[in-house]
């Protein structure tokens, strides 16, 4: 088969590597890609906002299957674009995509299915929005409604956070449309959850998860990020039989019923990002594929063939492939741009890539080709450095040491990942 991932990050190079293990692929090719994909796929010059351009590619090229990778291009509808003209391709329809790009759509559906959230009001009026806010004890949070790049939620201390941040997201436009509609949450407390499960509109795979690290500084501290680093599976503490019967009973199915009965079945990879409160499962948000760098953690355990699964969510019986996970751990370390989730520079050399050994892969999440065929820095999150061991102290073990050995101007990662004295 010829297969498309579309994408350019570390989610995408992860999901590349996954489907190039594949025997039923000949040729494989990414857009736009980085420097990691470059690596054993061939990279297409097409952004992954530039639907029609992706379209007419397919067609083209006669490519047989397209998985997406970022969630802007689902929100945008590509799905739909594709099936209309008899495409096969892994994501959910731009209505099903909602889930994730209306945080309001979330919300409601949530409370139509009957699974356990926060409780919130949404504002789309300035005024009473700060007025909401300042009836509210502290801490709350504050989220932009639509795709903001995993950085539209702030936990507001107190209640001038919380105005300043209603202001950057509702007058400042600090993520554009996004953030003209606004969720004001309540603040829940407690460890946190990534659940992934493959969905063909109707049944639910068997889930698998992960625990992200969405602060930028060690301990938890500082402003959010799109993910610092991540392990799987979680502890048992916070991953068992019981939660993990909860959030399939509880939340995924429900969801999943709902949406079908609502007429936008859900078909692709869900993510429920949940919180284990003192009152149970609670959701913080669903997103419509992987996350990331969680899928740098995730897809290396999965033993199926990544195509099959996928082809068989898209034929709408998610059984016939069924998931199969490793019970080795792994470990992803986030090398990150100085400056990083605020300004940085790029296109500063990488070094010691080559040091990487065989047990470990260094996932590009912001890298390029420059002219002389160079890996240099593409972004702020620049690599995923993912390792994989009968313990997740073997894995982290073997993450660390690769991420000392990488290095390029002002690079730094935070050293707490999966430390269980803090997790």
């Amino acid at each position: 088969m010829k297969v498309l991932v579309i994408g350019k990050g570390g989610r995408e190079h992860a999901i590349a590597w996954k489907l190039s293990q594949s025997s039923r692929i000949s040729t494989l090719l990414c857009a736009p890609g980085n420097a990691g994909t470059a690596r054993f796929a061939l990279n297409v010059p097409i952004s992954d906002s530039d639907v029609g351009s992706l379209l007419e590619f397919a067609l083209h090229e006669e490519i047989d299957f397209t998985v997406v990778g970022p969630e802007a291009p689902l929100a945008e509808g590509i799905v739909d674009r594709f099936k209309e003209v008899e495409l096969s391709i892994f994501g959910p329809t731009k209505a099903a995509a909602r889930i994730e790009s209306s945080k309001s759509y979330a919300k409601g559906l949530m409370r139509r299915a009957g699974v356990p959230t926060a409780l919130a009001e949404i504002f789309r009026d300035f005024e009473l929005a700060c007025a909401y806010a300042r009836s509210l004890a502290p801490p709350v949070v504050i989220k932009a409604d639509g795709l903001a790049a995993g950085k539209g939620v702030v936990v507001a201390e107190t209640t001038d956070r919380a105005i300043a941040a209603l202001r950057a997201q509702m007058i400042d436009q600090a993520f554009g449309e996004s953030g003209e509609t606004v969720l004001i949450e309540e603040y829940l407390q407690g460890p946190e959850l990534s659940v992934f499960a493959f969905v063909d509109g109707q049944r639910v795979s068997p889930m698998i998860a992960a625990v992200d690290y969405k602060r930028v500084g060690e301990g938890d501290t500082g402003p959010n990020t799109g993910g610092m680093g991540a392990y799987s599976p979680p502890l048992d503490v916070l991953w068992n039989d019981e939660v993990e019967r909860s959030a399939r009973h509880d939340i995924i199915e429900p969801v999943v019923a709902a949406m079908a009965d609502e007429g936008c079945p859900f078909v692709g990879v869900l993510y429920a990002g949940l919180m284990l409160t003192s009152d149970g499962l609670k959701v913080i948000e669903f997103n419509c594929r992987f996350g990331d760098p969680e899928a740098q953690v995730v897809l290396p355990r999965i033993k199926t063939d990544l195509l099959e699964l996928m082809l068989a969510t898209v034929a709408g019986n998610v059984d016939e492939a069924p998931l199969l996970v490793s019970t080795d751990s792994c470990v992803g370390v986030v090398v990150a741009s100085r400056g990083y989730p605020d300004a940085y520079k790029t296109g500063l050399p990488i070094a010691g890539l080559e040091k990487v050994e065989d047990d470990v892969t260094a996932f590009h999440a912001g890298t390029k080709l420059d002219a002389n065929e160079e890996t240099v820095t593409d972004g702020g999150r620049v690599l995923a450095i993912s390792a994989t061991g009968e313990t997740r102290q073997d894995a982290r073990g073997k993450a660390y040491a690769a991420a000392e050995s990488i290095s390029f101007e002002g690079s730094f990662y935070r050293s707490d990942i999966a430390d269980f004295a803090v997790r």
